[in-house]
């Protein structure tokens, strides 16, 4: 049935060492006294505090009770044997930025980090755009940029990547463990497999093994050890209805639950301030404003190509895509990120006439530009989405090892403040990413624990969350058809009403005993916006609604949306 969950095992484990250390940086280590920050470090504690982000709430295997020695036993009991009783670390990144490197970005390295810190980050990816002057000049010439600034931030971990242009399909986020050969291994990966460079972009059979051959290819450097690790996340996945359903499939199992590479999507694409009305962009929120194209898969409705609260069509809709693919048993995460190439209401503008980026792999540096620029559609990262992963340490392997296990929520204009969700049963437990194994009949229990947001975000108003809603599907095994993107069994089974505005509210979902194997996955509003989904009101009551292109504040609508959990009965 393929409901095997060794993506919570079967990787290897990671030594830590050098920047691998795993230690707290100081702002985030309660036990370094404020007097001994550097001013950086004391904005960002402080910035921590205001959010309700700091101590227990940052640290703990609850983001609400601290520690549970339960963390260590059952992590053991799943295969993955653990000294630390402290749980997870729950680390905010972004895996989708852009700098001066990009033909159409502008910030240097050090704008992005530093702006990502200001805004709470934790970690980040630098994601240049996959193309041929970026792979004769540009991978190489980031990567001294992109070690200055983990010189700079200390407190944040900042990964080399590449926004790869996907053969036969959109576009998708590639990075790798840092280390001696993370500027070759790019390089030999973009030169061989990027579909702008080898001409790969048609939806052709050639085109879709050539993406597969890339995935591999990445695979065995870390088994040759030339990485300690490689990932891709798919980036903006149905806004041009390119990413058939088989070719997700293909990359997810690509390489097996070994050493799995391709991992998720964005479950919300960036360019989140393009729907803001004039003087705004005045366009669609994350730019999904485009229509059926000759590669695009026929099977997708109009509606597809769309944003719905924000998110991408194939995670709003409850019974979609996301829910027929966590119906085979198989993970498959979403994330929420920037693609920051330039900002909303930034004063800076590309450098002046002599930027030859064909020539120099890069723009020059931006400069002031005396006026206050409306017009772009992106934000800073972390000012309006955030990636949270559970990690087991502040490294890079520990982020790695995070978002392969599933261990994610996101959330939009800092809605809440943290995230603890688990499934119980038979004197076990499972959070975010993992499974749940008990005997049939086990009677099985969902509890969530949600930390309100405490704090104004980046508009200056302090988000409410109204509702909190649980999705669950059942587990029907692997599909016999491959461009399936339905499940008829996923709906919102219970949805929880908030009325609260401070503090941490609890609800428990009790889902009886359990005989065959089924999923949870939760997600939260603030209300504003919502409309029944797609399949009627008996699945989805209120779910996102359809964004107006030119007329979408996202600041008005937003959710959070977590990974989901598995109940496997045996």
């Amino acid at each position: 049935m393929g409901h095997g969950h060794g993506h919570t095992h079967d990787h290897p484990h990671h030594d830590h060492h050098g920047a691998e250390t795993g230690s707290l940086p100081p702002a985030l280590d309660t036990s370094v006294p404020d007097s001994e920050l550097t001013p950086e470090q004391h904005s960002r504690r402080s910035m921590l505090r205001r959010a309700g982000l700091l101590g227990a709430g940052i640290a703990g295997a609850s983001v609400l009770g601290g520690a549970t020695a339960a963390a260590a036993d059952v992590q053991a009991s799943e295969g993955r044997g653990s000294s630390r009783s402290g749980g997870f670390l729950w680390l905010a990144g972004d895996h989708h930025i852009h700098t001066q490197y990009s033909s159409d970005g502008k910030y240097r390295v050090i704008d992005q980090v530093k702006q990502g810190a200001r805004h709470g980050m934790d970690w980040l990816v630098i994601t240049d755009h996959g193309s041929e002057t970026h792979a004769k000049i540009g991978v190489e010439k980031v990567n001294p940029d992109i070690k200055h600034a983990r010189e700079e931030f200390p407190d944040a971990l900042v990964f080399q990547g590449l926004e790869w242009n996907i053969p036969a399909a959109e576009h998708g986020t590639v990075f790798v463990h840092p280390g001696r050969n993370e500027v070759s291994v790019l390089k030999e990966f973009e030169t061989s497999f990027d579909g702008s460079l080898r001409n790969a972009g048609d939806s052709t059979p050639a085109n879709e093994a050539l993406a597969i051959s890339g995935l591999r290819f990445l695979a065995e450097q870390v088994e040759r050890r030339k990485v300690k690790d490689a990932l891709m996340l798919a980036n903006h996945p149905a806004r041009r209805g390119v990413d058939s359903p088989h070719e997700i499939r293909g990359w997810r199992d690509a390489t097996g639950s070994h050493r799995q590479i391709a991992v998720g999507m964005e479950g919300a694409p960036g360019h989140q301030a393009a729907g803001l009305p004039a003087p705004g962009s005045g366009r669609a929120r994350g730019f999904y404003d485009n229509n059926p194209s000759a590669n695009s898969f026929s099977g997708f409705p109009l509606e597809s190509y769309r944003t719905w609260g924000g998110f991408d069509w194939m995670t709003a809709t409850v019974g979609g895509l996301w829910d027929s693919l966590l119906a085979e048993g198989k993970p498959w995460w979403i994330t929420a990120n920037s693609d920051s190439h330039q900002v909303y209401a930034d004063t800076s503008k590309r450098g002046g006439p002599d930027s030859d980026f064909t020539a120099n792999g890069r723009h020059t540096d931006p400069v002031y530009s005396g006026r206050t620029d409306l017009a772009q559609g992106d934000y800073w990262p972390g000012q309006y989405s955030r990636t949270h992963v559970g990690a087991d340490g502040f490294s890079y392997a520990a982020v790695m090892d995070g978002l392969r296990a599933g261990r994610v929520w996101v959330d939009h204009g800092g809605l809440i403040s943290g995230l603890d969700a688990r499934v119980k049963g038979g004197g076990r437990w499972a959070t975010l990413g993992g499974a749940l194994h008990v005997r049939r009949g086990t009677e099985v229990e969902l509890s969530i624990e949600v930390a309100l947001a405490n704090g104004p975000n980046w508009a200056q108003f302090v988000p409410q969350l109204a509702r909190v809603d649980v999705v669950q599907g059942k587990v029907t095994g692997q599909v016999a058809d491959r461009d399936t993107f339905t499940a008829p069994t996923a709906k919102v089974v219970r949805s929880f009403e908030v009325n609260k505005s401070t503090g941490a509210v609890r609800f428990t979902y009790r889902l009886g005993r359990v005989d065959d194997p089924l999923y949870v996955r939760l997600r939260g509003t603030d209300g504003k916006r919502s409309a029944v989904g797609a399949g009627g009101v008996s699945v989805d009551p209120a779910g996102p609604a359809l964004d107006v292109v030119g007329a979408a504040d996202p600041w008005n609508d937003l959710w959070f949306y977590s990974n989901p959990i598995w109940v496997l009965p045996a």
